[in-house]
């Protein structure tokens, strides 16, 4: 067997990535569609002019019956593809073999060479070339190349009105061929290489695309894309947790849709250069958030990365190092303070007891005692910040908690019961520490007892379901003064007060008490008197029908 030959037939039979791309198979079929139009024309142009033409001018029969199976040939080549069985290269094979074999007999039927039907040739090897990647291109080219000779030879051997001019434009025809096949070979490799190229590209991209979503998703901060539009292209989950809601499919929601004041952000932000934002509060999950706008492009309104910096998380960042030196600093007050205080104390009251003291002497006792007493209760606050790890939630009604609360803190601090008004949805399940609930809304109602009118009602406290979809609001509501808006940021740092006699601790040990629980607290503006109010998420509240279950918990 030829070499040649034999490398064909390991071509045909081997299973190359062409029986898997879908782009081999598409290929193929539009040349098969090329193949069919040809050969419609060449069955019309003799069937209409008849042997007057070039095309059947030596067997006109033969012609017409030649172009009609090559029209036949080519829809069984089409519905071969379709099935794709059996392979492809066999396909592509027998198909650029049959484009030779009936050309060549459409040349001896048409006069020879002079017909100019040899010309087709050409393109049956460039589309060979092409679909094939440039495989056995040079072998397609000798194929024809024999045919058309053969051709030639046959026309001489019968002698009739043969011209060896003709011999000469075979031969000139054949180094076409093989021209054409080399050129589509080189061809095909370059595109091959560029599709290899290409793919490489695309896997690295997509890649790198994998790599910016993972980091995106894994940023501490939010980050949304929005358009010229104002819809929102993209997310990540924290932007999801800051907002409240869940991000739809991409373009599908405007950013108006998310957050009203955000959208307003953006719009002042694209008409304005210098635009500089305070923080701003998420209504659907009270967080604090810092804004930040990066324009996509010079043209801020082709749309914009939006940067949402989550506040508390810094605050808690900054609390977490005042925490670590104030566990420092608890140590060290357990041991130099506490047991010297006690000694004063005790001192103190031995020398109450002595019946000799006059009355400045008695005074000045009773002004130890008491301020002794004030640093052993600081001293206390301080030792308490190292127990948010120790809350143990646990589920129960709120109304029956919350009631049973008021009325010991009316007893013990002499209130009566009518300065303080509740009102508690009913069915709610609260899932919390009782011990450190109970210390929270006990420094919250001393603050609230402090400050008030002192009347009926002057205290509020209310439980009800809060704006967001997935949260619980405890609101505890004075009538008093209320709190100056440059002091509500400092309300929660350790040590800041705003009463001769306080720590400073009250409230900061509250809101660590809630966080250690699930839990947030925050101060809310409102029109008169003191507003704060202890978020609980959904996951930290059971159904109504909970309670049932927990019975009398």
């Amino acid at each position: 067997m030829f070499p040649a030959v034999q490398r064909w037939v390991q071509w045909v039979m081997a299973s190359p990535e062409a029986d898997r791309s879908d782009t081999y198979w598409r290929s193929l079929f539009y040349y098969n569609g090329y193949r069919l139009v040809v050969g419609g024309v060449l069955v019309l142009i003799p069937a209409i002019f008849g042997a007057h033409q070039l095309f059947g001018s030596r067997d006109l029969r033969l012609f017409l019956y030649g172009a009609v199976a090559y029209v036949i040939f080519g829809g069984f080549s089409a519905a071969l593809i379709n099935s794709r069985r059996p392979r492809f290269n066999l396909q592509l094979g027998l198909q650029v073999g049959g484009d030779v074999m009936f050309f060549v007999l459409l040349l001896y039927a048409s006069g020879g060479i002079q017909s100019g039907l040899g010309l087709l040739l050409t393109v049956s090897l460039a589309a060979a070339g092409l679909i094939s990647r440039g495989r056995m291109t040079l072998f397609f080219a000798s194929l024809a190349t024999i045919g058309v000779l053969l051709e030639e030879s046959y026309l001489m051997l019968q002698g009739d009105d043969f011209n060896p001019v003709q011999y000469v434009q075979a031969g000139l025809l054949s180094m076409g061929y093989f021209a054409i096949a080399w050129l589509s070979h080189m061809l095909a490799r370059y595109t091959l290489e560029s599709e290899q190229l290409a793919r490489q590209r695309g896997i690295d991209l997509a890649n790198m695309a994998q790599v910016n979503q993972l980091v995106i998703q894994d940023m501490q901060d939010g980050v949304l894309v929005v358009d010229g539009d104002g819809r929102v292209r993209q997310g990540n989950s924290q932007a999801e947790r800051l907002l409240g809601r869940p991000l739809a499919p991409s373009g599908k929601v405007s950013l108006l849709d998310y957050s009203g004041s955000l959208a307003e952000r953006l719009r002042a932000w694209q008409t304005d250069r210098a635009a500089d934002f305070d923080l701003m509060r998420v209504a659907a999950t009270n967080r604090l958030v810092r804004t930040r706008f990066v324009p996509v492009n010079a043209n801020r309104s082709r749309g914009a990365v939006i940067f949402l910096e989550d506040m508390s998380r810094v605050q808690s960042q900054a609390q977490q190092l005042k925490l670590a030196a104030l566990g420092r600093l608890t140590a060290n007050i357990a041991h130099e303070i506490r047991n010297p205080l006690s000694a004063i104390s005790h001192a103190a009251e031995l020398l109450l007891e002595e019946k000799a003291a006059d009355l400045t002497q008695s005074r000045l006792l009773h002004i130890i005692r008491e301020n002794t007493r004030r640093l052993d209760h600081m001293v206390r606050d301080v030792l308490q910040l190292n127990r948010r790890d120790r809350a143990k939630p646990e589920y129960f009604k709120a109304d029956g908690f919350i009631h049973a609360f008021m009325d010991e803190f009316c007893q013990i601090e002499k209130i009566l019961p009518a300065t303080v008004s509740v009102n508690i949805a009913p069915g709610l399940t609260l899932c919390f520490d009782r011990g450190h609930l109970n210390q929270v809304l006990w420094n919250l109602c001393r603050n609230a007892w402090r400050h008030c009118s002192k009347g009926e009602g002057s205290i509020r406290l209310t439980l009800r379901d809060g704006m967001a979809e997935n949260t619980v609001n405890l609101d505890l509501v004075d009538d008093g003064p209320g709190i100056a808006p440059a002091l509500r940021n400092q309300l929660f740092e350790p040590f800041f007060t705003t009463v001769a006699t306080g720590t400073g601790l009250g409230l900061y040990i509250a809101r660590e008490i809630c966080e250690a629980n699930g839990a947030t607290l925050e101060c809310v503006e409102s029109d008169g008197g003191g507003h704060f109010r202890i978020t609980i998420r959904r996951e930290n509240v059971k159904a109504q029908g909970a309670g049932d279950a927990i019975g009398g918990q």
